[in-house]
């Protein structure tokens, strides 16, 4: 008897799939569906699942076969295989090409917490290379800024040396020095010598001895003696009042401000201070306008 095959729907819909019809696509991002199934963290994630349920379903490609592509969702399906379901809730999408069933899985690639930085950097590139070398598509696609992608693609020039150094527990720091480098010194040979020199300071000073060095290797030595000198200690304040040393000024300001100029021994404070009075003076006095 023939049974005539139902179309799939074009529209997203959400479905139980049932788990043995789920297959890897061919354009997802990650190839292995074994891959990191001994990862502590995916026994985590099917704890959670196991008592919360699964709050993000799965993207699936419906095939003509009557089976279905996994576009993204491999962890969660893997806990979900984890745990003996039969089913597991899916957006099945009928209506994507290709290139849009590939974005899709680099895209949620992009977004993993613990995506190594090299990988991230892989998969933007990728992308960008999917959307014509577009930046701002990848941007809106994405939610990541122009700036961050350009900084985590330039990592894709370091020496494989210098690739191996970044890793998710040192935080967006590292990938900014490390970009850097590779957008100032165009040699992978340099890149590991002004390295060398400089891995021994915070990520700051790193970076302004980079800024600084121009791309001339030459002159990364005498920058790292200004900065065991003490030359770019910096502090970084995340407004006036959290820097002890702004506070420490305002209160010198309010102590002189109080002061008569005769007990004032250096005149150029006395003309500060004066101009000071002035200024505070003139605002008391500017009429409000309503």
């Amino acid at each position: 008897m023939f049974v005539k095959k139902e179309k799939p729907p074009k529209n997203p819909t959400m479905q139980d799939i049932d788990m043995q019809l789920i297959e890897v696509s061919a354009l997802n991002t990650r190839k292995d569906l074994e891959a990191g199934t001994e990862d502590s963290s995916l026994d985590d994630l099917a704890k959670s699942i196991a008592e919360k349920g699964l709050l993000s379903p799965i993207i699936v490609r419906a095939k003509p076969t009557g089976k279905y592509e996994l576009i993204a969702g491999q962890r969660r399906y893997l806990a979900c295989r984890k745990l003996k379901w039969k089913t597991i809730p899916a957006i099945v999408r009928s209506d994507l090409n290709d290139n849009d069933a590939a974005a899709i899985s680099l895209i949620e690639n992009v977004h993993r917490a613990e995506l190594n930085p090299i990988d991230k950097a892989n998969a933007l590139s990728e992308l960008l290379k999917r959307y014509n070398n577009d930046y701002n598509k990848v941007t809106k696609e994405t939610g990541i800024g122009t700036t961050t992608v350009k900084r985590y693609i330039s990592l894709l020039e370091l020496p494989d040396q210098l690739k191996q150094k970044l890793s998710t527990t040192e935080g967006p720091a590292k990938v900014q020095a490390l970009s850097l480098l590779a957008k100032t010194f165009k040699d992978k040979g340099e890149m590991l010598t002004a390295y060398s020199k400089i891995s021994g300071f915070t990520q700051i000073v790193q970076m302004e001895i980079i800024k600084q060095s121009g791309g001339d290797i030459r002159k990364v030595d005498d920058l790292v003696e200004l900065a065991h000198e003490g030359v770019f200690k910096m502090h970084i304040c995340r407004g006036v009042y959290d820097c002890a040393f702004v506070q420490q000024w305002i209160q010198v300001v309010n102590d002189t401000l109080n002061k008569r100029d005769d007990s004032i021994n250096d005149a150029r404070i006395r003309d500060i201070m004066r101009l000071l009075r002035k200024n505070v003076e003139n605002k008391k006095e500017k009429p409000k306008h309503h």
